[in-house]
């Protein structure tokens, strides 16, 4: 049965379309209430994007699409929108995913376009208008680590010396965070949000969240990402090699590559903690269990990290005495 939204948003398209017939089908999915449809007529397909007005803001992505195109980014043009309804009618980027076509032949020539790609987000994107990835803020997604994995998912119950010892990892990952280059930052790039084109690649998506904050944190998102994974030798080499680029570019000063990788290191851990809990909160909260799935590998991760460096050896007992047990039981 055809809900009512939908059948408003039918209408909104049949109005941008001049009542060209068209046909709608589901083009994919992701972690918001945003839904997307690709709409087939006559002369190609678009994308109409359903950003529900109470909890979506469809108005930011729009805008910041089309700041995005101004600075060379290959990211959906935007054909016709309607705000307070909450709509939107885009280019249609296609479907190959980078999720899918990622392989060891494919990884260094699709991955120096995402980079390219970076590069010109941290060097050329917009800063006036977007939220700062302050210490605040930086602190509430660590928190959805404890609320969500811990306590909700795992059903643990944090004793004082715990709760310190957290709180003592969050400061240690905000500081890193803090003392770096501040720029331009997706938010949210990985492997499912670029996608290989006919055109210009990667086509960038899922932008809408953008906020100045440091300068590795987009970079970790790709290399380390929740969805893939690559052995560490080709990760850190990626990794050094932008920050040649950066250096290059005047957006890092002459920091030695240790620094470098440990701001890296402690970034992607803010990250993959803040992931746990968004993918418990997903399964919890919003009925979509299939990210549980991707638990375990964003867990190597922080394990990884969390084994590397000394001030961090209480995150680590914890994750080995207390949330690899309760692991096998819970997802």
């Amino acid at each position: 049965m055809m809900s009512a939204r939908n059948e408003t948003l039918k209408q909104w398209l049949a109005a941008q379309l001049d009542g060209e017939p068209f046909t709608l089908a589901p083009a994919s999915s992701d972690a918001s209430f945003r839904r997307y449809w690709r709409v087939t007529h006559a002369s190609g397909t678009l994308i109409a994007m359903d950003a529900p007005p109470a909890v979506e803001d469809c108005g930011r992505y729009a805008d910041l699409a089309r700041r995005f195109r101004a600075i060379g980014l290959n990211t959906p043009e935007i054909h016709a929108e309607d705000r307070e309804q909450g709509f939107l009618l885009i280019s249609d980027l296609g479907d190959r995913v980078y999720l899918s076509q990622l392989n060891d032949q494919t990884a260094d020539d699709l991955y120096a376009d995402a980079l390219e790609a970076l590069a010109i987000i941290q060097s050329r994107g917009p800063l006036d208008g977007l939220p700062l990835y302050d210490a605040d803020f930086l602190r509430r997604e660590l928190g959805l680590f404890r609320e969500w994995f811990l306590e909700a998912h795992l059903g643990l119950r944090l004793d004082a010396d715990e709760r310190a010892m957290l709180d003592h990892v969050d400061d240690v990952l905000i500081a890193s965070a803090l003392e770096q280059p501040q720029v331009c930052v997706h938010r949210d790039f990985h492997s499912r949000n670029l996608m290989l084109t006919a055109t210009a690649n990667p086509g960038v998506l899922d932008f809408q969240d953008a906020v100045v904050g440091p300068l590795t944190y987009d970079l970790v998102s790709l290399l380390r990402d929740c969805y893939i994974v690559w052995p560490a030798a080709r990760v850190r080499d990626w990794a050094l090699g932008y920050r040649q680029r950066a250096r290059q570019s005047g957006l890092l000063a002459e920091e030695d590559a240790g620094r470098f990788l440990r701001w890296f290191d402690l970034m992607g851990l803010q990250r993959h903690l803040k992931v746990c809990g968004i993918f418990a909160r997903l399964n919890l909260r919003d009925g979509k269990p299939h990210y549980l799935d991707d638990l375990p590998l964003t867990l190597d991760y922080v394990r990884d990290v969390a084994g590397r460096y000394a001030e961090l050896d209480g995150l680590s007992r914890l994750l080995a005495e207390r949330v690899m047990p309760q692991m096998g039981a819970s997802t």
